[in-house]
């Protein structure tokens, strides 16, 4: 008896609620709450451009109709990953 290949891992990827402060996802049965304060590219986002997410490895999403990618780190850690504005200049 032969036993099939493995094929390639998937992590499945589920959006579970959009809130007025956020929306939640579900990554390899792990819960996870993006607080629009702290990833503001999906504040004005389209329900089915948040919907649209994909793993491009076990701890990496990417929205491709927003082009948003996020490190599973990012997501547990924002606070370790502050936004910068690139039009602000840097003063000596």
């Amino acid at each position: 008896m032969k036993s099939n290949r493995a094929g390639k891992h998937i992590s499945k990827i589920e959006v579970l609620n959009i809130s007025r402060n956020g929306f939640w996802i579900m990554v390899s049965e792990k819960e996870y709450f993006l607080p629009f304060k702290y990833f503001p590219w999906f504040k004005n986002a389209r329900i089915s451009e948040i919907l649209s997410i994909q793993a491009t490895s076990p701890r990496h999403l990417y929205w491709p109709k927003l082009d948003v990618d996020l490190g599973i780190d990012t997501i547990e850690h924002p606070e370790k990953y502050p936004l910068v504005d690139s039009g602000m200049k840097m003063s000596a």
